[in-house]
């Protein structure tokens, strides 16, 4: 609004808007807030999850901040779908549907109130991308304000976190626990409200937006309970009332360059595959050329810096008392790999990291002299199996050649049937298909199935392929994204019981032996899995994993 006009100035101003400023004046609007920029404050809060059932708190020192800096604080509320939750049954489905469904509902309230900015509030994983996708579609000025990560649960002597409930149910399947000590992990895990404490999806996607420019560095860091989250919702709102008043949009901050940040962030931090979906669709969204190969590209030369679950030793509450964002930020940029990049905070990304101040003695963040790994934790693969390529991670297991008899299913519950029965032995490769965008619908994760392999001791020793997706917790030898999907008659389809896959880590190919002409011939898709509503709906529209799982509609 540099030349004084503003967007919401359609809604409020003039003879012919007085009957929607009289319905504005009845929620408690005046004359001075429809001369100030209108900012939408979009909430994720539910009482369904730890992960956002602390935002509509939050919420309010955003409006005092966009108070104070002379914006009026226009609320709204979007859904959530809980991926850790939902994990395992029907209902994971709709998570990465969700995402859609966000950013349209966001896109929806502020461009039909023709508002000025957007603040929005996130914490559980497809929230987060969401946020980012809708302030690049608009292109409008906003920031994304993460809620923060939950404190660490204990447990006989240890901090655990969700993913340990999720193991223990594989070593309770394997015997190894007891009905007991399956109990008391779980009523320990999760001690309040939070996103899930490791560098899984949440925390990943919220240091990712902040290397992005589009969350202030810092903001998302303090976990979920302590005061100075509220001190950093106060400081949101006030840049997002700077931001709208200046007029700087969304698309000034994700660029090609910012995109390289943010994807190196990830790779060093030992990150979630799901931000390889996730900063695809970003790009989609802003119309910035992006290719999942740049995640391969800087496993090659970007070492693992930060020491963090689930490949890693500690918490997301221990990487902020270590120094947070700004000391890994620092870290990853005294590599030379980063380019500095504007962010909403009003300074570039390398005066953000200039002010990181270091806890004596952490061993959370290392330096690229003394690293984690050498190398950077995802890795792109293609060849017979993945001919549009498919996501390994590597922070855990992943390294060299894994060479083994497939052992198919066409469901994940199927897989975990196989699992829990001790069906799977090492050696294996565990091919799960038809969990696709388009075949699943919805790309569910599956955590459940790695858990259960971990709890049985077995991450690392088979080898597990899907055209599906992998929590944030997941470990092992695990490749997810596989692409074209098994419903769009990818190869994955076409594998069989018995067939030796070869999985090639360093030459990034994932290949079988396997007659693929003859196969193809007598292929017969499964049928369409028809759930009705917005899961048909998104399974007709969706693109494929390798281009982000988006809904976009292009000519």
């Amino acid at each position: 609004m540099t030349d004084g006009r503003k967007r919401s100035d359609a809604l409020v101003k003039g003879p012919s808007r007085a009957p929607a400023r009289a319905m504005l004046r009845a929620v408690g609007l005046t004359d001075k807030d429809f001369d100030q920029p209108l900012v939408a404050v979009v909430n994720t809060w539910t009482t369904v999850t730890p992960c956002n059932v602390h935002l509509a708190k939050l919420a309010e020192p955003v409006r005092e901040g966009l108070r104070a800096a002379g914006a009026t604080p226009i609320d709204f509320n979007t859904i959530v779908v809980s991926d850790g939750i939902t994990m395992g049954a029907e209902g994971m489905r709709a998570s990465l549907i969700s995402r859609e469904v966000i950013a349209d509902s966001i896109e929806l309230a502020v461009r039909g109130h023709a508002l000025d900015a957007a603040v929005i509030i996130v914490g559980c994983d497809k929230t987060i991308p969401a946020a980012a996708m809708a302030l690049a579609r608009m292109d409008i000025p906003g920031l994304v304000f993460y809620g923060g990560t939950i404190m660490p649960g204990h447990c006989r002597g240890h901090d655990v976190s969700i993913q340990d409930v999720f193991e223990a149910v594989g070593a309770h399947a394997a015997g190894s626990i007891s009905d007991r000590d399956l109990d008391e992990v779980e009523r320990a895990a999760c001690p309040g409200a939070g996103a899930c404490g490791g560098q899984f999806t949440a925390n990943t996607m919220a240091m990712a937006l902040a290397f992005l420019g589009l969350a202030p560095i810092g903001a998302g860091d303090p976990p979920a309970v302590d005061p100075a989250k509220l001190r950093e919702g106060e400081r949101c709102g006030r840049l997002a009332a700077k931001l709208a008043k200046e007029g700087t949009t969304a698309r000034r901050f994700v660029t090609p360059a910012s995109l390289r940040n943010a994807a190196m962030a990830v790779v060093a931090s030992g990150g979630s595959t799901n931000a390889v979906l996730h900063l695809a669709a970003i790009a989609a969204e802003a119309g910035v050329p992006f290719s999942i190969d740049i995640f391969d590209d800087l496993s090659r030369t970007t070492p693992v810096l930060a020491d963090l679950k689930p490949g890693g030793r500690f918490l997301a509450r221990d990487l902020y008392a270590a120094g947070g964002v700004r000391l890994f930020g620092q870290r990853l940029a005294e590599t030379g790999a980063l380019e500095d990049a504007p962010t909403v905070s009003g300074k570039s990304l390398f005066e953000e990291f200039k002010s990181a101040k270091e806890e004596p003695g952490q061993t959370v963040i290392r330096s690229a002299a003394d690293p984690v790994k050498a190398t950077g934790g995802l890795r792109v693969l293609y060849g017979d199996v993945a001919p549009e390529g498919s996501v390994l991670k590597t922070s855990g297991h992943g390294e060299g050649v894994f060479k083994g008899q497939a052992r198919v299913f066409d469901s994940e519950e199927a897989a975990f049937d196989a699992v829990s029965r001790r069906d799977i032995k090492p050696g294996e490769v565990v091919v799960i298909r038809y969990e696709g965008p388009k075949g699943g619908p919805g790309m569910r994760e599956m955590l459940g199935v790695t858990a259960a392999l971990a709890g049985q001791g077995l991450a690392g020793k088979v080898a597990l392929i899907t055209d599906g997706r992998f929590s944030g917790a997941s470990h092992g030898f695990v490749i997810g994204h596989v692409a074209p999907e098994a419903a769009a008659g990818g190869p994955i389809g076409l594998l069989k019981d018995g067939d030796i896959i070869v999985i090639d880590a360093e030459a990034r190919r994932i290949d079988a032996d396997v007659d693929w002409e003859s196969r193809r011939s007598a292929f017969r898709p499964k049928a369409p899995n028809r759930m009705g509503g917005v899961f048909d709906k998104y399974a007709r529209l969706v693109s494929s994993a390798s281009k982000g799982a988006v809904t976009l509609i292009t000519e």
